[in-house]
């Protein structure tokens, strides 16, 4: 094949996958790889240690694959809809299966297609040391948004990436043009101000990190932020406009697990180490582990709870574990205190 009958065929291939788009871009350099720099300097990364490893592999694609000529850029949309109804709030890309899983395996298909036609590759959904999103853009696969995100112009932001470096020198793709114009709703959305400035991002203030990442005590100038959500944030995406355009997605697996979603947040109290780990079988929310998971629960139920919540908080108050103790007596202390009458007015 030639270089472009082989792109062509490529891109079928990742159709018949699943995937909803792919581009290619020019192995080079990443075109904000110095911002990158900057932002780990600031520690705007907070916790996420891996972030600062490899910077100079990130950068640069030729440093992780020798000879690569290539960065294949792909999208699957996971867009499910309207939220189920309940009293909390995940993370739309964590309603079921743990995406990274789902997508290895097609990864895995389309780079043994590519290598049958010679070359060497290397795959990522997005947990190797390459900036995805510079490459993407580049590769025309939609632009880097005012909120960080990536936005494509018929999936909106509801997509996940995924790449493939080859040593293949393939026809690239023009790169995307942003299209962002004068809008600031994602900006405006961001319950924390994580989003400092248009594309300027303080991990350690985003509800994403804090109710994933963060690994200790949710500091307390956050946790009314946080409101009712006990696994990400979606309110940057949800305000972005471009999102008018998606589409649902033919994958099953990320339908909103009904196991989970039946529940209430007081019910998630309940939850001994094992009903975890099977509730949260293949799902993304298990990384996090039990006590992490219920201190958010706690930080939501402190928000939203009422005196009927005290109960299983007053059990969680005595946890074994000090995360979910702490949390649950917070929780406790923000019911009995809105319950309190003020005090009566004397009138002089």
């Amino acid at each position: 094949m030639t270089p472009s009958e082989l792109k062509a065929a490529l891109r079928v291939k990742a159709r018949e996958l699943g995937f909803d788009d792919c581009r290619v871009a020019v192995a080079a350099p990443a075109a904000h790889r110095e911002l990158y720099e900057q932002w780990i300097a600031e520690g705007k990364h907070g916790e996420m240690a891996w972030m600062a490893k490899n910077i100079e592999r990130r950068g640069d694609p030729r440093l992780v694959l020798e000879g690569a000529k290539s960065v294949i850029v792909l999208a699957m949309n996971y867009f499910q809809g309207p939220k189920p109804v309940t009293d909390y709030r995940i993370g739309r890309y964590a309603w079921n299966d743990d995406y990274h899983d789902l997508i290895e395996k097609r990864l895995k298909a389309l780079e043994d297609f590519l290598t049958t036609h010679g070359g060497t590759t290397r795959r990522y959904v997005d947990t190797g040391p390459i900036l995805e999103r510079d490459f993407a853009s580049e590769a025309g696969l939609g632009w880097g948004g005012k909120s960080t995100m990536q936005i494509h112009r018929q999936l909106g932001t509801w997509f996940f990436l995924a790449e493939v470096l080859t040593t293949h020198e393939l026809p690239p793709d023009e790169p995307a043009r942003d299209l962002c114009g004068k809008c600031t709703r994602c900006i405006d959305a961001c319950p924390t101000q994580a989003i400092t400035g248009p594309r300027t991002m303080d991990a350690r203030r985003c509800v994403s990190y804090l109710t994933i990442e963060h690994k200790g005590s949710i500091p307390l100038e956050f946790r009314k932020a946080i409101g009712d959500r006990i696994y990400g944030c979606d309110d940057c995406l949800d305000a972005c406009p471009w999102n008018r355009f998606a589409q649902t997605s033919h994958e099953a697996a990320f339908q909103a697990r009904q196991s989970v979603f039946a529940k209430s947040l007081r019910d998630f109290l309940s939850l001994t180490e094992d009903d975890f780990r099977a509730l949260f079988a293949k799902s993304p929310i298990k990384r996090i582990k039990r006590h992490a998971f219920l201190r958010n629960v706690c930080v939501a139920l402190g928000n939203t709870g009422t005196s009927e919540d005290l109960p299983a908080l007053q059990l969680a108050a005595a946890d074994p574990h000090p995360l979910i103790a702490e949390h649950a007596a917070w929780a406790i202390e923000q019911i009995t205190s809105n319950q309190t009458p003020p005090p009566p007015r004397v009138d002089h």
